[in-house]
């Protein structure tokens, strides 16, 4: 991560720049340099914090998700099918144990769900956390964005410890074979660069199961192997994707 800055417009938050800079422990600048090469840096504007490189730039926004939330549209979300628990007199809480960008975890909050959400990578943890605080500022979000608390970087740990309860966790690890660029978003190009696939899947599957939970849901490629090559006890398939659904 050395190479990473962060460039803070005169229009941003100069704090919470300074604050960002040191959890990162990268350097913070006001100005780019001319001539200055940026393979890859974050900004943070009056807008938000975004991630920028290869002439692209990539910025959170749950406003965009705004009609997959409408009541129609969420309960066919494959997802939402996945995750659904019969019978519970109170609200289910789950553990989203690799949340990237927070997307799928805005759905589960949106379909009631109370959602404690871990990301590993301290740069995308950065992105989601500005992401999220800016979804609980706008009316049509505040609602769902508060039942969405951004944890740590390390789920596998807080599993293990035991001290963690919840009723589904939700594994989204980044497919082990890289997609060609020309057939995913621009955004998950840049998270790309910073994310690699998961090396612990056993790890994070048994760390799950220590949570005790009524359900474990694993998003999988359509055609990919299961996780840790634990078979499901059903699946949920879809032309790109699948949800494997464990039941302990």
């Amino acid at each position: 991560m050395s190479e990473l800055f962060l460039l803070v417009y005169p229009d941003g938050n100069q704090e919470k720049g300074a604050a960002i800079a040191e959890k990162l422990d990268i350097p913070m600048v006001r100005e780019l340099r001319e001539g200055q090469e940026t393979p890859l840096f974050l900004a943070l504007d009056q807008e938000g914090l975004s991630l920028n490189g290869d002439g692209m730039k990539m910025r959170g926004d749950f406003l965009q998700m705004l009609p997959r939330l409408k009541q129609g549209k969420l309960q066919g979300e494959m997802l939402v099918k996945a995750a659904k628990l019969k019978g519970l007199e109170y609200t289910p809480v789950v553990i989203d144990a690799t949340a990237g960008m927070g997307e799928d975890s805005l759905l589960l909050a949106a379909a009631g769900y109370q959602v404690l959400l871990f990301e590993k990578d301290p740069v995308i943890h950065a992105l989601l956390a500005d992401t999220l605080e800016r979804a609980k500022g706008t009316s049509e979000l505040a609602d769902i964005a508060g039942r969405m608390q951004l944890a740590g970087n390390d789920s596998i740990g807080a599993m293990e410890s035991g001290e963690l309860q919840a009723d589904l966790v939700y594994l989204d690890p980044m497919f082990p074979a890289r997609q060609k660029s020309g057939l995913i978003k621009k955004k998950f190009q840049l998270l790309q660069q910073l994310e690699r696939p998961c090396s612990d899947e056993e790890l994070l599957l048994q760390a799950a199961l220590k949570v005790h939970p009524k359900r474990i849901v694993i998003k999988r490629p359509a055609k990919g192997p299961y996780l840790a090559g634990i078979k499901p006890s059903y699946s949920i398939n879809g032309k790109a994707i699948r949800y494997d659904c464990l039941v302990p």
